[in-house]
């Protein structure tokens, strides 16, 4: 599956010579009078006047595909001296460079001209919540009347305009085209959700970003990293200088301590003192602290106070201490990057609170009738731990959980989403999620077990398909009951050996829903 690209609709052509020139390049081949207004290391994406990236892959070389670049309108090829012998059958000139992805970022940059008047820049970063302050970011800056543009795992956006994101972060060249796109279109401030994987594969590199966030750092990814230490040093290097002009830390965990602590760039620290809080609140250390007012099923209420006694109270349309904890780190971002805390109160004051629509985090499917169904892209043991906790508090009747594992992702945090959710929930449902190249009956396997040696005797389901998984927590479910479907999120696939079918579980909740005969959101 190809996403779109979001590019700009008028690129400025650049001399491929003086690219050249400038990086230190060497080229075979005749650069003089050629003229690049792209980039993409997708041969799939290439547009007429690119300048096509062949990167070595784990199986194939990039460069390989020169000649179906040529095809779509490359000019030329950058690569290594090893793609070099791949790339010459298309004919095009080739562009050396001993590491092509960690000249990406500048070269993009180059092309573009992105860091040309770019807009105003946040970052969030963490294991949980990237994708709800990013929303919550571009909500605040909408309900301001400020132009925005944003990269989610769910979206790119520039204005109205939204193409559905391929990877949490898009590739350098992506986020390049991103920005200068921005620009054309007069985007005044944008919001970037940056994986450690982004920067871990110079996804980021060339981009400084005026305000940095960080949400916070639990188990997930260690099939990427060695251990959490090395997950942690990868997320850590946003908060350099290069990276980032300033910074805004949740403290509640040891690791936003450490980022705090070890930052080269200004940091104004948060705590939420919730259920997962180990440091911050607790001993006053924080700059912003968070309090959770009045909360129900669909809207929390809070209040976040600063330097100086300065607060503002307000709510947003979700449950959880979580998600305010999320909104208070947006909020206080806004304020690092210039805006003032009483134009931001007013706007709020004005609109009845955030307006935020966040795709499938939390989002209630369900109608006033019948049981709450929440859908949530929730897939880490903190993820589920935090998410049922607020729930357990709102939910009057029974707490039903629908739930499966990632194949071919990290193993290691499959038993502690198990326990976890037999724990935290009064039903539970394993079911297949994204099986992928993995045995979908040895990852249920590994979470029933799980699930059963942390609660016995505990009420639970194995059933295979996410259809009639979720359409038999409904028949269990009553009015007062919850039912949480933590995985799919906003995705619209389900991925199997290699294919992806379709199926999104927004959509299937709310057809099982009026199955049921019970009232849907819409």
């Amino acid at each position: 599956m190809v996403t779109a690209t979001l590019r700009p609709e008028h690129p400025v052509p650049r001399s491929l010579a003086r690219l050249v020139d400038d990086f230190g390049l060497s080229a075979d081949g005749d650069v003089d009078d050629l003229e690049v207004t792209g980039v993409t290391i997708d041969s799939r994406d290439v547009a007429p006047g690119d300048l096509y990236v062949g990167l070595k892959g784990a199986r194939v070389h990039g460069a390989s595909f020169a000649e179906r670049a040529r095809e779509s309108g490359a000019v030329a090829v950058l690569t290594d001296e090893a793609g070099v012998e791949f790339a010459a059958a298309s004919g095009l000139p080739i562009v050396v460079t001993a590491d092509p992805r960690a000249a990406l970022g500048d070269i993009s940059a180059w092309v573009y001209r992105s860091t040309e008047r770019p807009p105003l820049l946040f970052a969030v970063t963490g294991t949980n919540g990237k994708t709800s302050v990013v929303y919550l970011l571009d909500a605040v800056l909408r309900q301001l009347g400020v132009s925005t543009g944003l990269s989610s795992t769910a979206e790119r956006r520039v204005g109205d305009h939204a193409v559905t994101s391929g990877l949490t972060t898009p590739e350098a060249t992506e986020l390049h085209a991103l920005l200068a796109r921005m620009r054309e279109s007069e985007v005044r401030a944008a919001a970037i959700e940056v994986s450690a994987q982004a920067m871990s594969r110079a996804r980021v590199d060339g981009i400084v970003f005026d305000v940095a966030g960080f949400t916070n750092l639990s188990h997930d990814h260690l099939d990427d990293y060695a251990d959490m230490e090395e997950y942690f040093a990868a997320k850590q290097v946003l908060f350099d200088p290069d990276r980032a002009r300033r910074a805004v830390v949740s403290i509640d965990t040891t690791w936003g301590r450490r980022i705090a602590d070890e930052s080269r760039i200004p940091v104004t620290t948060l705590a939420s003192g919730g259920p997962s809080s180990t440091v911050g609140a607790a001993n006053g250390a924080a700059d912003w602290t968070l309090t959770v007012g009045h909360e129900d099923r669909l809207e929390t209420e809070f209040t976040i106070t600063g330097p100086g006694g300065q607060s503002l109270t307000t709510t947003i349309p979700l449950f959880g201490w979580y998600m305010a904890a999320n909104a208070a780190l947006a909020l206080v971002m806004l304020v690092e990057g210039g805006f003032e805390l009483a134009a931001i109160d007013h706007a709020l004051q004005r609109d009845g609170g955030i307006d935020v629509y966040i795709p499938g985090r939390a989002e209630r499917v369900s109608g006033e009738q019948g049981p709450a169904v929440y859908i949530d892209y929730g897939h880490t043991p903190d993820a589920f731990l935090n998410t049922l906790d607020a729930l357990r508090a709102l939910t009057p009747g029974r707490i039903i959980m629908v739930f499966g594992a990632d194949g071919d992702r990290d193993k290691t945090k499959r038993d502690d989403m198990g326990s976890i959710a037999a724990r935290g929930a009064d039903v539970v449902v394993v079911t297949d999620f994204h099986p992928r190249y993995e045995d979908p009956a040895a990852i249920r396997a590994t979470l029933v077990r799980a699930a059963r040696r942390a609660v016995p005797d505990g009420e639970l389901y194995e059933i295979p398909d996410p259809r009639t998984a979720l359409r038999h927590a409904v028949s269990l479910a009553a009015p007062g009951d919850s039912i949480l479907y933590a995985g799919p999120g906003h995705e619209d696939y389900q991925e199997i050996e290699g294919v992806k079918y379709e199926y999104s579980a927004r959509d299937d909740a709310r057809l099982a829903l009026r199955e049921a005969g019970w009232d849907t959101d819409s």
